[in-house]
């Protein structure tokens, strides 16, 4: 299952992501991290320290590797230089899972507090007025794009604040998205602005109340977002003292707070995984993309890269380190 954490920024969805993936580990459930907002602090909230975010070889500074690797033998994709963030896997590309073996990983992926975690790295100095961050996001779409997960494996990944997702397609390729919302007219602000674009591809979104302190917090949340509010997060003395360089073990966690965890982790396991839908939207963005500016960029038609007869499934998930499909 693959697992966003939205909500507007300082809401807390850093803190979240990390305590759900943290929570994850401590079951021993396979599980990759991945830090994909503008401000790199999920290896600190993971019980890191603040460089560790830097230590990281960010997905950024390796994409044409990962373009390479994950191209394959697949003769859709004439070079790395058309292979789009959007480019669907098709019959020859290679497959990554959520516990692999493979060069991507061993580049980029470090366990910090525990958990496996990749980064997209940090917008720096030299990218002020020249370059986007969701030209540093577009590595994640890649892997998402081509990562096929079983079950009871996880990918739990911290993205950009507010509606920011929604400049790339990215938002569609998670099984489960939680929007993180204080109980806040802004932050509610943001959750229906969100829902509101969501709603229309039939991304389902739940939310989780974070900084409830009373039953006051928790009757203005259910009033203004309604069922989709599917738990609350309650003050913690355990989350600040981890804000303040001092995390313990996830079980020293408030047991209300675990109590959250573990129901955000059973909603999670009974989500239904539709990878024909996720295919289908898949192939709809990169079209679009195509369209507005990929043909242009490149000089090809490259909705010909998309391969009417491959699909993303989970039989794929026992398919070892072979190629997706015989091209």
């Amino acid at each position: 299952m693959r697992v966003a954490f939205v909500g507007k920024g300082g809401s807390g969805k850093t803190t979240m992501a990390s305590l759900f993936a943290r929570h994850l580990a401590a079951g021993s459930r396979p599980l990759l991290a991945i830090d994909a907002d503008i401000n790199q602090h999920l290896a600190a909230a993971l019980g890191g320290v603040d460089g560790d975010a830097a230590s990281i070889p960010a997905l950024g500074e390796h994409l044409p590797a990962i373009k390479e690797y994950l191209r394959g033998s697949n003769p859709l994709i004439r070079s790395i230089e058309s292979f789009l963030k959007t480019t669907p896997p098709g019959r020859g590309s290679r497959l990554l899972r959520v516990e692999d073996d493979n060069p991507i990983y061993a580049a980029c992926v470090r366990t910090v507090g525990g958990v496996r975690l990749a980064v997209t790295g940090e917008f720096a100095e030299e990218d002020l007025g020249v370059s986007c961050y969701h030209s540093k996001v577009g590595a994640v779409e890649l892997l998402l794009n081509h990562l096929v997960d079983g079950p009871g494996e996880y990918v739990v990944v911290d993205m950009t604040a507010g509606a920011d997702a929604f400049a790339s397609g990215l938002f569609t390729r998670f099984d489960r998205t939680f929007l993180v919302c204080e109980p806040t007219l802004r932050s509610v602000g943001v959750y229906r602005q969100y829902a509101g674009y969501a709603r229309e591809y039939g991304i389902a979104v739940s939310v989780v109340g974070n900084k409830v302190e009373d039953e006051a917090d928790g009757a203005f949340l259910r009033e203004q977002v309604g069922d989709d509010l599917v738990a609350t997060f309650g003050r913690s003395a355990y989350v600040r003292a981890a804000e303040r360089g001092h995390p313990g073990p996830i079980h020293d966690l408030e047991p209300g707070n675990r109590s959250t965890l573990a129901a955000l982790a059973a909603l999670v396991d009974d989500t239904d995984k539709d990878w024909a839908e996720f295919t289908r939207l898949g192939h709809e963005f990169h079209r679009r993309v195509a369209a507005s500016w990929g043909n242009t960029e490149t000089g090809e038609d490259l909705t010909a890269q998309i391969d009417p007869e491959f699909r993303m499934d989970r039989s794929l998930s026992t398919a070892g380190d072979r190629l997706l499909v015989d091209a």
